[in-house]
């Protein structure tokens, strides 16, 4: 069982919580909806707070009382959602090369590579003729990461359609 003063020490780290929590949570949010989709920056955002519970001790212009400054935490706790939107851009990186990887080799118009995501390009409207004339080939469409890929573009609602920017994309080893 709990003694009374780890109790108190509990009741006084959550009230520090609440009262940063309270303080950075707005900006936070705008600074990542400027640098992702909404979904992805309240996921994010989720992961900021964990982490600023975590490390709470280590949030340099917290005071020891319930009231916080914003400005003497924010900076730091904008460097905490910086680090967080890296891990989940990098993991949606590794996604989709997961995906790259596992598309049928039948479905390429090649001799069985497979296009590494360097060379993919994303583009808005759903038209691969459209914007793509400039490729100078006729492009490869995947249609089932395009689904993918209209989550993570940056006009929601528009169809998005996942290309090989260029038929030296896809490599055979």
């Amino acid at each position: 069982m709990e003694s009374m003063l780890e109790q108190e020490l509990a009741r006084a780290r959550e009230a520090r919580f609440d009262a940063l929590a309270r303080a950075v949570a707005k900006p936070l949010h705008r600074y990542l909806l400027c640098r992702a989709d909404a979904d992805a920056a309240d996921d994010i955002l989720a992961e900021t707070m964990l982490v600023l519970w975590r490390r709470l001790e280590d949030v340099p212009g917290l005071g020891k009382g319930p009231v916080t400054d914003p400005d003497g935490v924010l900076p730091w706790c904008y460097g905490v959602a910086r680090g967080c939107l890296s891990n989940a851009r990098r993991a949606d990186g590794r996604r989709l090369r997961l995906a790259v990887a596992d598309l049928p080799h039948s479905r390429l118009r090649s001799s069985g590579g497979t296009p590494m995501p360097e060379d993919l390009a994303v583009t808005g409207g759903g038209d691969p003729g459209g914007d793509d004339h400039r490729l100078g080939h006729d492009p490869v469409v995947h249609p089932g990461l395009a689904a993918w890929c209209a989550g993570r573009s940056a006009h929601p609602g528009r169809h998005s359609t996942l290309i090989v920017s260029a038929p030296s994309a896809v490599r055979s080893d």
